[in-house]
């Protein structure tokens, strides 16, 4: 079998030597058009999360048998597509044992809030130019805040204990959990969102909740909070964001994931309106969908993964 690691950048050795003993494993960093040319000689692929793997990418993948992409969000790739092409899609969806011991998306979240709440980024800029002025850099602390988490799986959960461990009150919604720890009030999303000084998402996307965060979600919202998602940018209306943000009704956005990122577009980027207000204003800070993206966390599952495939391939 032919396995093409299509973004072999980094990947873990070990896992290289696990795909080696079921098959041939091409490395080749592929971008959409390399893809399309590589892939019909491909029986198993193994992606992260630059390419969109859609219909046509299948029409082309005559010998395809397997997709491996350790990561929890699929919206990256067509599985309606997959299944009528008749392939597998093996993911670290539903794997919650072993995802509970990877914090990297929690910590990532975190780090954005912090660096929000104590305009870390703009503070940086300062003493790179010369300056030494710490009252242009007041922030305040989170300590006494509301923290309000939408969605309370592995992620919530551990977002929950860093709110607890920095003294802030947690509300939480989600109508798939019974109970939550004593530290975190259960609520209604309502509440949650007239209450929250942050409002934080860690939900999986599908389409069932497609940009679920709306004009009228946004404007129920306690003025003056901050929206962080390191979830899936298509959770989220940008355009109802940008109108939230324009009108002071959120004081900041704190973004991982934009909603147009998986476009086979290059140059979707610098088209997207969120990405050009945050260029003029400090209050919105962009990573590239850095959540999992630790060395830790990338080994771990990608040896997760070559293991799981080796086993799936087994049965």
């Amino acid at each position: 079998m032919l396995i093409l690691n299509s973004e072999p950048k980094f990947f873990s050795r070990e896992a290289f030597k696990l795909l080696n003993t079921i098959g041939d494993v091409k490395e080749q960093e592929c971008n959409r058009n390399e893809l399309l040319l590589t892939i019909p000689d491909v029986d198993i692929l193994i992606i992260r999360l630059k390419n969109n793997i859609d219909d046509e990418v299948f029409s082309k993948a005559k010998k395809l048998k397997v997709i491996v992409s350790a990561t929890t969000g699929l919206n990256h790739i067509d599985l309606d597509a997959a299944k009528k092409n008749d392939v597998q899609v093996l993911s670290l969806r539903g794997e919650d044992e072993f995802l509970k011991s990877i914090t990297a998306t929690a910590e990532l979240s975190w780090s954005l809030l912090l660096s929000f709440y104590r305009r870390i980024p703009d503070a940086i800029n300062h003493v790179e130019s010369g300056g030494w002025n710490r009252d242009k850099f007041r922030g305040k602390q989170l300590k006494g805040k509301t923290l309000g988490l939408v969605g309370f799986g592995r992620l919530g959960c551990i977002m929950s204990e860093y709110g607890k461990a920095f003294k802030m009150k947690v509300l939480a919604t989600d109508p798939f959990v019974e109970s939550m720890p004593n530290h975190v009030e259960k609520v209604g999303l309502k509440k949650l969102l007239n209450s929250s000084d942050i409002v934080s998402l860690h939900i999986n996307y599908d389409s069932s909740n497609h940009e679920m965060f709306n004009d009228k979600l946004f404007m129920q919202m306690k003025n003056g909070s901050v929206f962080l998602n390191t979830s899936r940018g298509e959770l989220v209306n940008e355009k109802a964001l940008l109108k939230a943000i324009d009108s002071e009704k959120i004081s900041g956005a704190l973004l991982d994931v934009l909603n147009n990122e998986n476009s086979i577009k290059e140059d979707w980027l610098i088209n997207s309106n969120i990405w050009k207000k945050s260029l003029i204003n400090e209050n919105i800070i962009i990573v590239p969908h850095i959540g999992g993206a630790t060395i830790e966390s990338m080994e771990e599952t990608e040896v997760f993964m070559a293991n799981k495939l080796v086993k799936y391939l087994q049965e």
